[in-house]
């Protein structure tokens, strides 16, 4: 029997490696895995549409659900997930020392769209009382010039956001006092340095995150997997098959982290960091679906529109393939 060919560009995480080395099939496909960086996946599925599915940022799905062709169809997949109260980088010199320090200040993103700033300015405004336009935002490589916004952007008035100069980088530019801020998903080079002249806005972020945490609930989820819409409707079986097949290959990546005859990762902890995760977020922490992600899903496209990034807010049963929601019973 002839299996679909399917190209699935995605980061070589714990949780698909069963992909990638075949222990997990995908019902009826032939899953060409291609391991590639986050950056490199998006911007080719965003700007040339190159695979028929893959990882892709939930912030830049989200805006191609507004597009008249709505190129993409997502099954609630979940390859990253992050709290990003770690991923606020100030100059220490800027004298920003609280989240309402940064009012006003110079702050930028490699990217506005971003979903890592997206989750960034929502917890600022929703927790920390700083609006999401109380200044104007920069955008930029991170650690090489010339990087532009993927996805063309269409703003309303009160949000300014603009190009840092062709021969910059954000990482620089935060080290030398051009910028005051930085959030991104990436730890930049210039903090790597290690001199004290970047610093995290919340040097005790786990602390905050769990404290974020046990007030929301919410684990923010940052990609999900995208299928090429035109690949969906021609066979809408998919959704489910690779549906099951993430799911298998969470489990075998759930017994990895818990494996005691030898510690399949170099953290010579990771027995503890397992059961301590356990306790805080339940056995299935990394859970797929809608069910316990709701209120994630919720809260992020209500900071997607509030951003102007959506021109209404999304409803979260629209974000997914009804194929990729419900299973059979016996």
């Amino acid at each position: 029997m002839n299996r679909l060919p399917l190209n699935f560009a995605c980061w070589d995480y714990d949780r698909m490696r069963p992909l990638m080395d075949g222990r997990v099939q995908v019902d009826g496909v032939a899953l060409n895995f291609l391991n590639l960086p986050v950056e490199e996946t998006f911007f080719r599925m965003a700007r040339y549409r190159e695979f028929e599915v893959s990882e892709m940022s939930l912030s830049s799905y989200c805006i191609s659900l507004s597009k008249p062709e709505k190129p993409f169809i997502a099954i609630p997949v979940y390859p990253s997930r992050f709290f990003r109260h770690s991923c606020i980088y100030v100059n220490a010199n800027s004298g920003i020392k609280t989240p309402k320090d940064l009012i006003g200040k110079r702050i930028a993103s490699p990217e506005y769209q971003m979903t890592a700033p997206v989750w960034i300015r929502g917890i600022l405004s929703d927790h920390y009382g700083v609006p999401v336009d109380a200044q104007p935002y920069l955008f930029g490589g991170e650690e090489e010039t010339g990087r532009i916004e993927k996805i063309k952007l269409t703003l309303p008035d009160n949000f300014k956001v603009s190009p840092i100069g062709p021969d910059q980088t954000l990482s620089q530019m935060l080290y030398d006092g051009e910028l005051d801020a930085l959030y991104t998903a990436r730890m930049p080079s210039t903090y790597l340095k290690g001199d004290g002249k970047v610093v995290r806005l919340f040097e005790n972020y786990q602390e905050v995150e769990r404290n974020y945490f046990n007030e929301t609930g919410i684990f923010p989820i940052m990609h999900v997997v995208v299928i090429r819409r035109d690949v969906y409707e021609a066979n809408r079986w998919v959704a489910q098959s690779l549906m099951k097949a993430f799911l298998e290959a969470k489990k075998i990546a759930y017994h990895d982290l818990y494996e005691t005859a030898a510690l399949k990762t170099m953290l010579p902890w990771l027995t503890a960091h397992v059961e301590d995760a356990k306790k805080l977020f339940g056995d299935d922490w990394w859970s797929y679906g809608l069910e316990g992600n709701m209120k994630a899903l919720e809260t992020f496209t209500r900071y997607h529109h509030e951003q102007g990034l959506s021109p209404k807010k999304l409803e979260v049963s629209d974000l997914f393939a009804p194929e990729a929601l419900e299973f059979f019973k016996i």
